[in-house]
């Protein structure tokens, strides 16, 4: 069974089925950005994959981090919709202002008409 912070490397080449461990060590950073830095490199993918395998053996249910839990959003429907020239225009003005894409602010406009609708009902 493996460690807490080991984990196999398939290593070799041309199919070769030679493994080895390596222990990775959870580093400790001067600063967020150095940290950030080595959860996007290939060291800090590996350790969350060897967490994530870790716990699928357990049977557990695999966690994310709170930040990407945040990020599952409810599935979206691709539609087609016309819309008035003047009216894409002028949602293209207000969202170069706001600093958003227009069509983003288009479903913003969208399901605030729709809540407020539904509280209508």
């Amino acid at each position: 069974m493996l460690g807490k912070r080991e984990i196999i490397w398939r290593g070799g080449y041309m199919g070769s089925e030679a493994m080895k461990r390596k222990t990775i060590d959870f580093p400790k950073f001067p600063n967020e950005g150095e940290e950030a830095d080595w959860w996007a490199s290939r060291q800090g993918r590996a350790f969350v994959k060897q967490k994530m395998a870790i716990s699928a053996k357990k049977g557990s249910e695999p966690r994310g981090s709170h930040l990407v839990s945040q990020l599952k959003r409810p599935t979206t429907i691709q539609i087609a919709l016309r819309l008035p020239e003047p009216d894409v225009t002028k949602a293209r003005e207000i969202a170069t202002r706001k600093g958003i894409g227009y069509q983003t602010l288009l479903k913003m406009l969208v399901h605030e008409g729709l809540r407020r609708e539904a509280r209508r009902s």
